[in-house]
């Protein structure tokens, strides 16, 4: 099984653990309209990172409203390892005739492209939209690393390490086949 992919000069990984705990310049918050945190990956990262990512979160929605799903906004990390939490929305899992997978994709391109644009050298991200929001597990890995792929095909960037973190066994079988698919 693949655990790891070069792109041009950036390499992708797949890793198994706690995204709160990834010791990566950003990590991507799976959040919701509002940034207030709230279950799963979001709720987590929010207790852990603590009030100044709830803080800047707020000052955000004032500015601009609820994030649109597909977008992504940059706050600090907190109290996380993570200098900074890329928050995106992702989409609620309806059936795959509304767009998900185009707006699944565009979380992860807009999180890479702030990250690029911040001069950033390592980014990991959670399996977007595959809890609550019920987005099917193998369609959202295909999504996430075809997504990723195709960002640093087509553009210059300063990430030199892109993870994918996933908590269970289940999870990481089924990007290590997807990573299989590419690399084949």
């Amino acid at each position: 099984m693949a655990t790891e992919l070069i792109v041009k000069s950036t390499k992708l990984m797949l890793v198994r653990g706690d995204i709160t705990q990834q010791k990566v310049e950003a990590i991507v918050n799976a959040a919701n309209s509002g940034l207030m945190g709230g279950g799963g990956v979001d709720g987590a990262i929010h207790r852990v990172g603590g009030s100044a990512i709830v803080e800047e979160c707020r000052r955000i929605v004032s500015q601009i409203g609820r994030l649109a799903a597909g977008k992504a906004v940059i706050t600090t990390g907190g109290n996380l390892p993570a200098k900074y939490v890329i928050h995106t929305v992702g989409p609620v899992w309806r059936g795959g005739g509304n767009s998900e997978g185009e707006t699944l994709a565009s979380c992860y391109t807009e999180s890479l492209k702030i990250a690029s644009d911040k001069g950033l050298t390592s980014i990991a991200f959670p399996a977007i939209s595959t809890g609550v929001y019920g987005y099917p597990q193998d369609q959202a890995a295909k999504i996430a690393i075809d997504a990723a792929i195709g960002y640093l095909k087509d553009n210059s960037t300063s990430l030199i390490a892109v993870h994918f973190v996933v908590y269970d066994g289940n999870a990481y079988k089924i990007y290590a086949n997807e990573l299989d698919k590419v690399a084949a």
